[in-house]
C-alpha cells in the first residue's frame, strides 16, 4: 500500500490462548506485532482490538469456559487485563512499538460526548506514532449492558476513526456457505449484501463470545460506515501484511451505496437499543420521505426507559422499524407531552422548547443496507387512548 491508510484489526480469544491451557500463544503474538509494527513504520495508523482477557484470566479463579458465569467472567477478565497487556508491551517492545490500552464499556460508545472523547484520544495517540489496543472492559460489564463482541466493538471504533479497513482475524479463512467443515461447504470470496448468508453463520468457539454471525453483523456496521471489511485466518507468520499482499484467500465484504454522514452513521449502528417509539404509518411515510420529524402528537406508544440525547427506534403500526433519531426528550417527558396534547409544552415538563420529540434533522431513515431490528413485544407503554 504506498497511501497512507487507517486499518482497524481486530484479534479473537480463540488466537490469542492455547484452548486447552489457557495460556498465550506467544508465537501468534509475535507475529501480529511484528506485522504491525512494519505497517506502523510505513505511515499507517493502525488501531488493534484485541480480546482475550477473560480467557486469560479463568486459571485464577478456577474456571473452564463451558462452566464460567457472569462474575466468574468478571473475576477473570480483571486478572486477565493485565496479564494481556504485559504481553502485548513486552512484545511490541521488541520491534520498537509504543502500545496503550483503552477500555470500553456499550455506554461509551452509545454515548456521543464519551464517542467522541475516545476518538479524539485514539487521534492523540496516532500523531505520536503509538499503537491503541482496545477492548470491551469485561470486569465491569453484564449480560445487559455490553458491547456483546469485539465484532461489533471493531467496527465501531472503524465508523469512529472512518477507517479504509476493518480486519478481522478469525480460525478460519473465510466466509463459507455453511458449516466449513462439511465436506460441501464452498468459499465465499466477496460479500455485497450480508443479509444473504445471516442462515449459515451459526456456531461459536468455547473461548469466543460471537461467531461468524458476529462477523458479518459488524461487517454490514462497517458497510453502512464506508469500511470494507476483510475475514481471514489468524496464521503465525505475517498475519495482515499477506492479506494486503493478496498473498492468500480471505472474504471480502464490500461498501456498497452511499455513505452518510458521520453523525448519520453513529445513529445508525447501535449496539442496545435504549428505547423505541411506534408512530402511525402515515407518519412514518412522511419521515421516510424526510419530510418531517416526530412531534408529540405523533408518538403512539414508546418501550424503554431513556434520556435526552439517546437513539431511539421508530417502528410504524405494522412493527416494521424506519428510522432511528436523537430524542429532545425523556422517556417519562414525552409520555406527558403525549398524554397532554391540549396543554402548552412548557406547562407540561416545566420549560420552554419548541423541539419536537425528535426533529428531521437528526433521524437517519433506515434503508436496504440496514440490519433492520424487529419491534419489542413485552413492555410496551401506551401513551394515547386507543
Amino acid at each position: 500500500m504506498t497511501k497512507k491508510k487507517k486499518i482497524v484489526v481486530k484479534i479473537g480469544s480463540s488466537l490469542l490462548a492455547n484452548e486447552d491451557n489457557l495460556t498465550l500463544r506467544y508465537a501468534f503474538m509475535n507475529g501480529l506485532m511484528s506485522d504491525l509494527a512494519k505497517l506502523q513504520k510505513a505511515g499507517h495508523d493502525i488501531i488493534l482490538t484485541s480480546s482475550g482477557s477473560v480467557a486469560l484470566g479463568l486459571n485464577m479463579v478456577g474456571k473452564r469456559p463451558e462452566d464460567a458465569g457472569i462474575l466468574d467472567k468478571q473475576a477473570a477478565a480483571a486478572c486477565g487485563q493485565p496479564l494481556l497487556m504485559n504481553a502485548y508491551r513486552q512484545v511490541a517492545s521488541e520491534y520498537e512499538l509504543d502500545v496503550a490500552q483503552m477500555l470500553v464499556t456499550v455506554e461509551d460508545m452509545e454515548d456521543r460526548r464519551r464517542f467522541l472523547n475516545i476518538k479524539n484520544t485514539m487521534m492523540k495517540l496516532f500523531e505520536n506514532d503509538i499503537l491503541p489496543i482496545i477492548n470491551e472492559n469485561d470486569s465491569v460489564a453484564t449480560r445487559d449492558l455490553r458491547v456483546g463482541d469485539n465484532d461489533r466493538l471493531s467496527a465501531k471504533v472503524a465508523q469512529m476513526i472512518q477507517a479504509d479497513l476493518l480486519i478481522i482475524l478469525t480460525s478460519v479463512d473465510g466466509l463459507y456457505d455453511r458449516n466449513p467443515s462439511d465436506a460441501d461447504a464452498k468459499f465465499i470470496a466477496e460479500v455485497e449484501d450480508v443479509t444473504e448468508h445471516l442462515e449459515s453463520t451459526t456456531g461459536i468457539s468455547d473461548l469466543g463470545s460471537g461467531g461468524m454471525l458476529t462477523k458479518m453483523l459488524a461487517a454490514n456496521m462497517a458497510q453502512n460506515a464506508g469500511v470494507e471489511t476483510i475475514i481471514a485466518e489468524g496464521i503465525i507468520e505475517r498475519p495482515i501484511s499477506s492479506l494486503l499482499g493478496e498473498e492468500r484467500r480471505y472474504t471480502r465484504c464490500l461498501v456498497t451505496g452511499e455513505t452518510a454522514s458521520p453523525l448519520k452513521i453513529w445513529l445508525s449502528n447501535r449496539l442496545q437499543v435504549s428505547g423505541t417509539l411506534v408512530i402511525p404509518n402515515a407518519v412514518a411515510d412522511s419521515v421516510a420521505a424526510g419530510d418531517c420529524g416526530i412531534s408529540r402528537g405523533d408518538v403512539i406508544s414508546i418501550q424503554g426507559e431513556f434520556t435526552k440525547g439517546d437513539v431511539l427506534h421508530m417502528y410504524n403500526e405494522s412493527g416494521v422499524e424506519v428510522a432511528r433519531g436523537l430524542t429532545n426528550f425523556s422517556s417519562e417527558e414525552i409520555m406527558l407531552l403525549a398524554r397532554n396534547l391540549d396543554m402548552p409544552v412548557e406547562a407540561v415538563i416545566g420549560y420552554k422548547t419548541k423541539s419536537d420529540v425528535i426533529g428531521a434533522e437528526n433521524i437517519l431513515v433506515l434503508d436496504d443496507n440496514h440490519l433492520l431490528l424487529d419491534a419489542p413485544e413485552d413492555d410496551q407503554k401506551l401513551v394515547v387512548p386507543v
